[in-house]
């Protein structure tokens, strides 16, 4: 049980830590003029929050294991 709740913390976080750091790479590194925002906030979204979701995910499962000690 441990370790699906810390599986969907780390889904959470890893969404929300890729969303808002991806928009903020777009916005500073993106050679788009017209409409730099709307590709920003719709990348950060789409694709690179939900990668980081399924890292986040990925890491929370491995790492929230129960210890035997």
């Amino acid at each position: 049980m441990l370790r699906v709740l810390v599986s969907l913390l780390g889904l959470v976080v890893g969404y929300a830590v890729a969303a808002i750091s991806g928009e903020w790479a777009i916005e500073a590194f993106s050679s788009d003029m017209h409409d730099r925002s709307l590709e920003a906030i719709i990348t950060a979204m789409f694709v690179i929050g939900p990668a980081g979701a399924i890292v986040g995910a990925i890491a929370g499962f491995v790492l929230g294991r129960a210890r035997k000690d």
